[in-house]
């Protein structure tokens, strides 16, 4: 290293020592001076700045510019970050081309989260080909070195890709052991539907629990079931609707159907049709088949909302073209009675022939 690169790594050193103590004006000031010199590290804790809008008027173009600079000499988190702005259309014009090449360019020399996102890119086919055995690979790569995300998606690619249930419990065991919610709710799964180990239910509750206590909607409403079926817990219908509520207030439109249940029914909480029917409503309007078929026989019986034949069939409708058996059973009722449409004989048997082709006696 000549005398010159010296005085310019020294300026960096100055700059990350102003930074460190919290003087960021400073540390801008001498990052810059080092970065307009040709320094790699300097020009990426520039972007940082930038983007941040530490010590500088915050700038994600000027943050953009930056980044590539450093990534023109080799600078692995300049590459990296390069690739988020590209992906993300943040400074620059959102692109996933050329957020896949920077990507690739830091994936290459090791880095992790890239190696993650290539492995996203590659599943979904965003900037290349979609390519399930490349998505695994980058995944693989990233997993290797403890990334929670990528070992959970790995675990994914061998569930519903590749079915090898075994290799795809190891992958979310690694995962869920780091904390990840995601990773424990599928290997909760996993143990309840006894694939790729044996069926334990207590076991599914555990990760079910851990997933949920972190506020994870899909193991809060799985944890309702088990409390509501007692399987691998004491049953407690109340304790169910304590973990459907948790899940429903966060959207989740299996767990609104199933509080509306539990209004309707009166389980775990006093009867109360009307707010049965405020949670079916808001998971039909998601398009959960059986809150729509369960809302068309609150309006046909005038439970909780007033007798509506007509709003009785328009849910039905909309169940029974999900292919639900039981809304299709009951829309050639409809049919069959003329109650909210015109009698139709015709219809009536259609409607009953796709619910008997179900199994649907």
């Amino acid at each position: 290293m000549n005398a010159n690169a010296d005085e310019v790594m020294d300026i960096a050193r100055e700059g990350h020592r102003a930074y460190e103590t919290g003087d960021y004006k400073e540390a801008f000031r001498l990052y810059q001076l080092a970065a307009d010199k040709g320094n790699a590290d300097a020009q990426y804790n520039v972007g940082v700045m930038c983007s941040g809008g530490l010590g500088v008027k915050q700038s994600d173009s000027e943050a953009c510019r930056w980044y590539r600079r450093a990534s023109d000499q080799g600078h692995v988190l300049a590459q990296y970050n390069l690739g988020v702005k590209y992906e993300r259309g943040c400074g620059v014009k959102q692109n996933y081309a050329e957020a896949h090449h920077w990507y690739q360019e830091a994936a290459d020399q090791g880095h992790p989260l890239a190696q993650f996102n290539l492995g996203v890119m590659y599943e979904r086919g965003l900037g290349v080909g979609q390519d399930y055995a490349e998505a695994r690979r980058w995944y693989r790569k990233a997993a290797d070195q403890g990334h929670a995300g990528a070992q959970h998606n790995l675990g994914v690619m061998y569930d519903r890709v590749g079915r090898d249930y075994a290799e795809a419990c190891k992958w979310y065991q690694k995962a869920a052991d780091q904390g990840d919610a995601v990773a424990q709710c599928n290997l909760g799964r996993m143990y309840e539907e006894g694939r790729g180990v044996g069926q334990d239910y207590a076991e599914a509750c555990q990760w079910f629990r851990k997933a949920a206590d972190q506020g994870d909607a899909c193991a809060q409403n799985n944890l309702g079931h088990m409390y509501e079926e007692g399987r691998g817990v004491d049953q407690s219908d109340a304790e169910a609707c304590q973990w459907f509520r948790k899940a429903a207030d966060q959207g989740h439109a299996g767990a609104q159907n199933s509080l509306g249940f539990m209004y309707d029914e009166g389980r775990g909480v006093g009867q109360d049709y009307a707010e049965a029917c405020k949670w079916y409503q808001k998971a039909a309007d998601q398009g959960h088949a059986m809150a729509q078929h369960n809302l068309g026989v609150m309006y046909k019986e005038g439970r909780g909302v007033g007798q509506d034949y007509a709003e009785a069939c328009k849910w039905y409708q909309k169940a029974a073209d999900q292919g639900h058996a039981m809304a299709q059973n009951n829309l050639g009722r409809m049919y069959e009675e003329g109650l909210g449409v015109g009698r139709d004989y015709a219809e009536a048997c259609k409607w009953y022939q796709k619910a008997a082709d179900q199994g649907h006696a």
